[in-house]
């Protein structure tokens, strides 16, 4: 039995939904259809520039109610503009064939590659740390990757919305590829993030070394007015506990949970958790890439992370608001908030949960940036619950020079809180099934 779900935010005159979508469990109280909810017009960057309505003008053929890999590649119509709806009914496993059956990383694996093979063809004790990989195990490794690509990834076009029926709608082990499209909406799904059954050595990444993966849950590339609305992303049945290690380096399988790169930009995430990562939101991906100057404008508000390692967000580039965000730290964080290349970070009336080996001076990591202004915040540790300035936290503790001269002020945003209610306010309310 699906529950009602009460809708925030503006609407737009509806039309008639399609035969196979029942109207009972996409509207709530008062008639308003789930599926054609559109983005409030102040509600953070995504409301700038024309704002954001996704697929709600679609006609009724438009319309479609998926519950599996196959429904959901088709309703998507390779990443197509027409305005659609698509209501995820359910669970949709990532890692199955369009006729049901289960499939495991093996078959995606190219007939020359064996990582055992892989791994004593790439061992640093004889292979080193100069070079990355490179010869006919590397090149089966790339074509089993690119065989699991064109099977997780599936591209989301313009005026597209991607939303979830009840409170049990979720993907596992895909990646969302919104990549050129304008006009975004993504909304109340759970997201296990997908697992890279082919990660790549990298040797020269780092002093000892990295495994990278190649998938994030959901990521924006070259995407601009996008919602991510009321979500919940996890590694789920993959933590990363429990992957192997290699060349003493951990075998990394997991990349982003939401990434916005490559010019990405006018972007609102509201309402999501993230939790149990290590990589979690990166914006801007290439201290090189100029091209994203006065891009990645991007608001993030009233969202949850819990026990993420780093990247919550680290950011290159970009005028982000980072507001009324809920953050539980534990032992072993590497950081929150990176202030990566030319980033412009305003953070306002966020509340950190802090672990007893964290300290607020350890917040903010300075990734190459020069500026981060921060105002409101609250931190609650062992010694107590008090207002600090992130800024001058981190400035004391690590001998740093971050100024708070960003440059803009934002004006894109709805109702800002006091820090000190967020803690009862955004976990009772964030993360999917629980719009309204």
């Amino acid at each position: 039995m699906r529950r009602s779900i009460v809708l925030t935010g503006a609407v737009i005159a509806t039309a008639a939904l399609a035969a196979p979508v029942a109207v009972a469990d996409t509207t709530a109280a008062g008639g308003l259809d789930l599926g054609r909810q559109v983005l409030g017009e102040r509600d953070g960057w995504a409301a700038a520039e024309g704002g954001t309505t996704g697929g709600a003008a679609a006609e009724a053929d438009a319309v479609h109610r998926v519950g599996n890999r196959a429904e959901l590649v088709a309703a998507l119509d390779g990443g197509g503009s027409t305005p659609k709806i698509i209501y995820v009914d359910g669970v949709i496993e990532g890692h199955e064939a369009d006729d049901g059956t289960p499939l495991s990383c093996a078959d995606f694996a190219d007939p020359d590659y064996s990582l055992d093979e892989y791994l004593a063809a790439y061992d640093p004790a004889h292979w080193g740390y100069e070079e990355e990989p490179h010869g006919p195990l590397e090149d089966a490794r790339y074509r089993s990757m690119q065989n699991q690509r064109d099977h997780v990834q599936v591209r989301v076009g313009s005026n597209t919305t991607i939303v979830g029926l009840g409170d049990d709608a979720e993907i596992r082990g895909l990646n969302l590829s919104v990549r050129g499209a304008d006009n975004v909406i993504i909304r109340n799904i759970t997201f296990e993030a997908p697992v890279d059954c082919f990660p790549a050595w990298d040797p020269t990444d780092n002093e000892a070394g990295e495994w990278n993966s190649e998938y994030d849950a959901v990521e924006l590339h070259g995407a601009t007015h996008v919602w991510i609305d009321h979500n919940t992303f996890h590694d789920g049945r993959y933590p990363d506990s429990s992957q192997p290690w290699y060349f003493g380096r951990p075998y990394q399988w997991h990349d982003g949970l939401l990434d916005m790169v490559r010019e990405t930009d006018l972007v609102t995430v509201s309402w999501n958790v993230f939790r149990d990562h290590d990589k979690t939101m990166l914006i801007g991906n290439s201290n090189s890439r100029v091209e994203d100057r006065g891009k990645l404008r991007i608001t993030l508000h009233h969202n949850v992370f819990s026990e993420t390692l780093e990247r919550s967000p680290r950011v290159r580039f970009g005028q982000v608001h980072v507001y009324n965000n809920y953050y539980e730290s534990f032992d072993g964080l590497g950081y929150h908030i990176g202030a990566g290349v030319e980033s412009r970070v305003v953070t306002d009336n966020n509340y950190f949960r802090l672990g007893e080996s964290f300290t607020a001076g350890d917040i903010i990591y300075e990734w190459g940036g020069t500026t981060i202004r921060t105002r409101g915040d609250v931190v609650e540790d062992q010694d107590g619950r008090r207002r600090v300035d992130l800024r001058a936290e981190h400035n004391l503790a690590h001998g740093s020079g971050l100024t708070a001269d960003v440059g803009w002020v934002p004006r894109w945003h709805e109702r800002i809180h006091p820090a000190s209610a967020v803690p009862g306010l955004v976990p009772a309310r964030a993360g999917a099934g629980k719009i309204g």
